[in-house]
């Protein structure tokens, strides 16, 4: 991976695009407006994407879905990258945790502030044009804010044309929600005897069709069944369909097998390859997170690649899965699935979170009419403080007192 760092290479040269404030101020941001469209990065090649990094402070919880990133290469007629943008950084169920990765780099910041820095490190090449836009979703019925969002996308020019080995790198967002498990089955059973000898129920997270290899895979459960779900073998077919192929070109052996943990992790681990990066309960109840990055071993593929897991053994549980595919290929790609609307995307939350999250926004709207206002430093310190304070208990589930603190009559 990092042989080339020791070439000195001629005629390349790094540089960045980000949200810095072009008149020398600090407005080191864009003002995000709920159904707004904007332009990342808009760039002639040859050329490649190195790294990206966005952060926000204070959003609301569902912004990690609301915000929907597409990146089209060369011109091409549809985007090779279709996925909310929280997902793609490996954010779960809009639930940001640290990951420590080698694809991805989720990190903290102030411990005050409900903000996160998100790195993606996989090359991204383009040998004549690039264009990465962003748009901000608003739910339906659902009051939304002006969001501050900050980003840094550092990029490398050649001087020489990209060869015609260079795949373009691709992601693409999926959901089954919930999974159905297949006649006859034991439902939500950790333990049948059913088979499964053709692979054609499985929860599929990419189906690409050219050549190429994947490179990685973010998978979400929210586990609605309850008990170890994770029986369920990972079945990749290469060159293949399933129902047509068989055996699967990557026999699995359980879920925990492909993220690296032992039997039936419950606490969550991060690291280079491999994670379960979110655990909600040791009991493996509710929301579950994992990834697994294949940047060692690449899936190559010629024809045709279907990544497929079985939801519980033999497809007997009936879960929330939620993927993102990470995957480079000569062009054209196939078509991608229909992205479903925003409230569609959103994990599945009870109505208290939506309720603070209102209450987040009324308080916002007060906030920022205050500072339009001029309040006096000490004031706006104070309500500042008070907003942290909710946004913060917000995110971390306790939502009875981030409602009491957004609606206390002494903050304004």
């Amino acid at each position: 991976m990092f042989g080339e760092l020791s070439r000195v290479l001629a005629g390349t040269r790094t540089y960045r695009v980000s949200s810095w404030d072009r008149t020398g101020r600090n407005h080191d941001f864009v003002d995000l407006t709920p159904g707004q469209t904007v332009t990342l990065l808009e760039a002639a090649g040859p050329a490649r994407v190195t790294h990206f990094y966005w952060t926000t402070i204070n959003a609301s919880r569902f912004h990690f879905r609301q915000l929907l990133l597409r990146a089209w290469w060369d011109g091409e007629p549809s985007p090779s990258v279709e996925v909310p943008l929280g997902d793609l950084f490996c954010v779960p169920h809009c639930t940001p945790v640290p990951v420590q990765a080698l694809g991805v780099v989720v990190n903290p910041g102030c411990s005050d502030l409900l903000s996160w820095g998100l790195n993606l490190y996989l090359p991204m090449p383009f040998a004549s044009s690039a264009r990465i836009e962003l748009t901000y979703e608003p739910i339906p019925n659902v009051p939304a804010d002006v969001m501050a969002f900050w980003y840094h996308i550092e990029l490398e020019r050649d001087s020489q044309p990209l060869s015609a080995d260079q795949g373009r790198f691709h992601a693409q967002w999926r959901r089954e929600n919930p999974t159905v498990p297949q006649e006859g089955a034991d439902a939500n059973s950790p333990v049948w005897d059913g088979t499964n000898l053709d692979g054609k129920g499985n929860y599929v997270a990419l189906e690409a069709e050219g050549s190429g290899q994947m490179v990685g895979l973010h998978l979400q459960v929210d586990n609605l069944g309850g008990g170890w779900y994770g029986e369920g073998d990972d079945m990749v077919f290469v060159d293949g369909m399933p129902g047509a192929m068989w055996p699967p070109t990557y026999p699995g052996t359980g879920t925990e097998e492909i993220f690296g943990g032992g039997a039936g992790p419950n606490h969550a681990y991060s690291g280079p390859y491999t994670g379960f990066h979110l655990v909600e309960n040791p009991d493996y109840s509710g929301k579950s997170a994992m990834y697994r990055w294949y940047l060692a071993d690449p899936i190559r593929f010629e024809r045709s690649l279907v990544w497929t897991i079985e939801h519980g053994h033999d497809n007997n549980y009936a879960n929330d899965y939620t993927s993102v595919a990470y995957w480079y290929q000569i062009e054209p790609h196939g078509p991608f699935p229909t992205l479903p609307p925003v409230q569609a995307r959103l994990p599945r939350f009870p109505d208290l979170v939506f309720r603070a999250d209102v209450a987040r926004v009324r308080y916002k709207e007060k906030l920022d009419q205050l500072a339009k206002e001029g309040a006096d430093a000490e004031a706006m310190k104070r309500i500042w403080g008070i907003f942290n304070a909710g946004s913060k208990a917000l995110l971390e589930g306790r939502l009875e007192e981030a409602i009491a603190v957004f609606e206390t009559p002494s903050g304004m």
